[in-house]
């Protein structure tokens, strides 16, 4: 290549750039930037320096192939669904904190969760978090006998001898909201149901026995759907609104086991001139940041993302670092957000 040819330009630099820079051996480099030993602290700071000026990036493929256990953990979520991020954002500290570093790979409508998973284990990853998955027991059973490193299950399931779980308490985060919207004197309470999602039989359960418990009938709206899809949650509560518009009389209450479809329930009974909590009172699970907007405050009940995180990492490193350790099952404890989609009902006309 020529002298000023503009593709020269853009070739990374290398480690024989930086030690070509301060005047050291390729060798010196490598030691600085592995952190190893043999170089004086005014050599590493001039290496360091170098190599900033520069715009050095380690190669990180070639630095794990390097190693003789892998650091990198894989993480399969969903990025549609809007609680997931936040799990992946505490993820990334509590991994660093370890000592591990992350790669993630994407579960949508055209990328399933088995072609996520192969990509990270093509990356050597130690161990595999799922979030969210819509595999069932059998599924991942059968991803971790075939992925030969730990896997841990992030959203729904029980403790078994074949992955991790980490979730949170839906069934009692759902119970203590029914009893909060039946002490504002509700007794017609509506819950919809998004079938597809995978933690939604837990919850649903939870609704069923609070329901139970105060002596109501139950009411669910069942909405299935492609749980991969990025709107099928908001579609999952318009369609369920207009389902309850088209009958006589409204309920007093309505429970949805996830923020994204309560808002879409919420959306559409407003644009139907249906006022929230006036004439129906709306509430949510998972505390997402749409929950949290002015403009729909909405309570809802919160499953810590950031301690989710912490806890699948944790299992993660638990699992790779004790050989033999058996599988174990996180249970991370909900509370109850309450915002203005909720009051007492009022007396209706008869």
């Amino acid at each position: 290549m020529s002298e000023g040819d503009p593709m020269e330009a853009r070739r990374p630099p290398t480690m024989a750039d930086i030690a070509a820079h301060v005047g050291v051996s390729r060798q010196l480099v490598s030691l600085v930037l592995r952190d190893a030993p043999g170089a004086s602290e005014e050599t590493r700071r001039r290496v360091r320096d170098a190599a900033k000026e520069l715009g050095f990036s380690p190669h990180v493929g070639a630095r794990s192939l390097r190693r003789a256990r892998s650091k990198d953990l894989g993480v399969v979520f969903a990025p549609a669904h809007s609680t997931e991020p936040e799990i992946v954002e505490a993820i990334y500290p509590a991994a660093a904190d370890r000592g591990y570093d992350v790669i993630l790979s994407a579960q949508t409508s055209t990328h399933s969760t088995d072609q996520a998973v192969d990509e990270l284990l093509g990356h050597r990853c130690a161990a595999l978090i799922v979030i969210g998955s819509n595999l069932d027991h059998s599924g991942l059973r059968s991803l971790a006998e075939r992925s030969l490193v730990p896997v841990v299950d992030v959203g729904q399931g029980k403790r078994n001898q074949y992955y991790d779980i980490v979730r949170s308490s839906g069934d009692r985060g759902i119970e203590e909201l029914v009893g909060h919207l039946a002490e504002l004197g509700h007794r017609g309470i509506t819950y919809v149901d998004p079938s597809a999602m995978p933690p939604g039989a837990l919850r649903r359960r939870g609704y069923e026995r609070a329901m139970k418990r105060l002596g109501l009938p139950t009411d669910i709206l069942s909405m299935p759907g492609d749980y991969a899809a990025g709107n099928y949650f908001e579609e999952a509560g318009s369609s369920a609104a207009h389902q309850l518009l088209r009958r006589r009389k409204l309920p007093t209450a309505v429970v949805a086991p996830n923020d994204d479809t309560a808002v879409g329930l919420l959306h559409t009974l407003v644009r139907n001139g249906v006022r929230v909590p006036e004439d129906v009172s709306v509430a949510g699970f998972d505390d997402a940041p749409i929950a949290r907007l002015t403009s729909v405050d909405l309570t809802s009940v919160r499953q810590d993302p950031g301690l989710m995180g912490v806890s699948a990492v944790e299992a993660a490193v638990r699992r790779v670092e004790q050989t033999g350790v058996r599988p174990r099952e996180t249970v991370v404890d909900t509370s109850l957000v309450i915002r203005s989609s909720t009051a007492a009902p009022r007396r209706r006309k008869t």
